[in-house]
Protein backbone atom coordinates (compact mmCIF):
# COMPACT_ATOMS: atom_id res chain seq x y z
CA UNK A 1 0.00 0.00 0.00
CA UNK A 2 1.24 3.44 -0.83
CA UNK A 3 1.14 6.12 1.85
CA UNK A 4 1.19 9.77 0.90
CA UNK A 5 1.45 12.74 3.21
CA UNK A 6 -1.15 15.36 2.42
CA UNK A 7 -0.63 18.87 3.78
CA UNK A 8 -3.46 21.24 4.50
CA UNK A 9 -2.61 24.71 3.15
CA UNK A 10 -4.41 26.51 6.00
CA UNK A 11 -2.53 24.70 8.76
CA UNK A 12 0.68 22.80 9.27
CA UNK A 13 -1.07 19.52 10.12
CA UNK A 14 0.05 16.52 8.11
CA UNK A 15 -2.26 13.57 7.63
CA UNK A 16 -1.48 10.21 6.08
CA UNK A 17 -3.80 9.02 3.35
CA UNK A 18 -3.54 5.32 2.59
CA UNK A 19 -4.27 4.82 -1.09
CA UNK A 20 -5.71 1.58 -2.39
CA UNK A 21 -4.05 -0.36 -5.17
CA UNK A 22 -5.66 -2.07 -8.17
CA UNK A 23 -7.41 -5.25 -7.03
CA UNK A 24 -7.91 -4.15 -3.41
CA UNK A 25 -11.34 -4.28 -1.82
CA UNK A 26 -12.62 -1.08 -0.22
CA UNK A 27 -15.63 -0.05 1.86
CA UNK A 28 -17.27 3.17 0.66
CA UNK A 29 -17.84 5.59 3.57
CA UNK A 30 -20.05 8.25 1.95
CA UNK A 31 -22.32 8.93 -1.00
CA UNK A 32 -25.19 6.94 -2.46
CA UNK A 33 -23.19 3.69 -2.29
CA UNK A 34 -22.32 4.17 1.42
CA UNK A 35 -21.56 0.84 3.11
CA UNK A 36 -20.92 -0.98 -0.16
CA UNK A 37 -17.82 -3.11 -0.70
CA UNK A 38 -16.15 -2.58 -4.06
CA UNK A 39 -13.09 -3.73 -6.02
CA UNK A 40 -10.57 -1.11 -7.18
CA UNK A 41 -10.18 -1.01 -10.98
CA UNK A 42 -8.13 2.19 -11.53
CA UNK A 43 -6.13 4.41 -9.14
CA UNK A 44 -5.89 8.16 -9.85
CA UNK A 45 -4.17 11.01 -7.96
CA UNK A 46 -7.25 12.07 -5.97
CA UNK A 47 -9.62 9.15 -6.41
CA UNK A 48 -10.15 5.52 -7.39
CA UNK A 49 -12.56 3.95 -9.87
CA UNK A 50 -14.31 0.92 -8.42
CA UNK A 51 -16.58 -1.89 -9.61
CA UNK A 52 -19.33 -2.66 -7.09
CA UNK A 53 -21.70 -5.01 -8.90
CA UNK A 54 -23.35 -6.00 -12.18
CA UNK A 55 -26.60 -5.06 -13.83
CA UNK A 56 -28.70 -8.25 -13.75
CA UNK A 57 -30.37 -7.51 -17.09
CA UNK A 58 -27.39 -6.48 -19.22
CA UNK A 59 -24.44 -7.89 -17.28
CA UNK A 60 -22.64 -4.53 -17.40
CA UNK A 61 -20.62 -3.61 -14.29
CA UNK A 62 -21.67 -0.84 -11.92
CA UNK A 63 -18.71 1.54 -11.56
CA UNK A 64 -18.21 4.74 -9.61
CA UNK A 65 -15.45 7.17 -8.66
CA UNK A 66 -14.54 7.52 -4.97
CA UNK A 67 -12.23 10.14 -3.43
CA UNK A 68 -9.38 8.74 -1.31
CA UNK A 69 -10.83 10.25 1.88
CA UNK A 70 -14.22 8.60 1.26
CA UNK A 71 -13.25 4.94 1.52
CA UNK A 72 -11.60 2.50 3.89
CA UNK A 73 -9.47 -0.50 2.93
CA UNK A 74 -10.95 -3.91 3.77
CA UNK A 75 -8.43 -6.55 4.80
Amino acid sequence: MAEDIVTNETSEEKTKVVKAEVGNTILIKSGTEKGTKAKVVVVRDNSVIVDYGKNPKTGEPYKTIVNHKNYKLVK
